[in-house]
């Protein structure tokens, strides 16, 4: 079997890999996306908890992007019928396929995270000194 990033062949049906990446890209586009996915591939997180880890979101930002994760089918949202109500989010498995990418991620910044320049904040809001 021959690979391209143009076309990809597999019994006798012609896939666009360009297109299936692009596909993919927008799953996980978006200033946040990929950073809530880190902090839930780690741990089961509460709304309040995520907003307070991803300095610089807005809790609307926060709530649209957590929206269109879940409507992908990465992330899973479970209400608990408490007062006030509580609100949990964690990856799914589908999303946990995606485990070696960032394996991969962390293992390319620790090489190479020290040559990249720090970048200051310009969107959301203010992160809170601790």
């Amino acid at each position: 079997m021959v690979l391209s990033m143009k076309k990809q062949t597999i019994e006798d049906s012609e896939i666009n890999m360009h297109e299936e990446m692009r596909r993919a890209f927008a799953l996980l586009s978006g200033k946040w996306k990929l950073e809530i996915m880190w902090l839930l591939n780690q741990r089961l997180y509460r709304f309040g908890e995520l907003r307070k880890a991803i300095p610089g979101i807005t809790q609307h930002m926060l709530t649209a992007q957590l929206r269109e994760l879940e409507a992908d089918g990465l992330v899973s949202r479970t209400v608990f019928a408490e007062v006030p109500p509580r609100v949990e989010y964690e990856i799914t498995q589908k999303a946990r396929g995606l485990g070696p990418t960032m394996e991969a991620l962390t293992a390319w910044w620790k090489e190479y995270g020290q040559s990249v320049p720090i970048k200051q904040a310009t969107r959301g809001r203010k992160a809170r000194s601790s």
